[in-house]
């Protein structure tokens, strides 16, 4: 599986992105699918998730209610719609694919993911 994100940019605090995860393969829809975001001198952070079925997500405490992850298997895509975004939000946001993962809070640990996106990079200005 091969992931391209997109749709980050510079935007103010209190606005809106949405971005998308496009994927290649036709084992798309057999991963569930994470978005984890970095900045410098810091560890890859999850921020949300998204099981193979799309019946299950979960969220950072720090974007619940703000965020929303979903996934269009139809299309080989998972999105990250976001908004009320503030400063501390900035960084760059990566897609990963996780196939067959397990154990509680499995979206939580990187090491499930098999596949990432090279990232887009979400600048939020106060």
């Amino acid at each position: 599986v091969q992931l391209q994100a997109s749709g980050g940019g510079l935007v103010q605090a209190g606005d809106s992105l949405r971005l998308s995860c496009a994927a290649s393969g036709r084992a798309f829809s057999r991963h569930s699918m994470g978005w984890f975001r970095q900045t410098p001198g810091k560890e890859r952070e999850f921020v949300a998730a998204v099981t193979w079925t799309g019946g299950n997500t979960y969220y950072a405490d720090s974007v619940k209610g703000r965020f929303t992850i979903s996934r269009d298997n139809a299309k080989n895509s998972v999105y990250l719609e976001m908004n009320n975004l503030r400063p501390e939000d900035t960084a760059g946001y990566y897609c990963g694919a996780a196939f067959m993962p397990s154990g509680p809070g499995w979206y939580l640990r990187r090491s499930e993911y098999q596949y990432w996106g090279q990232g887009t990079l979400v600048t939020v200005s106060s």
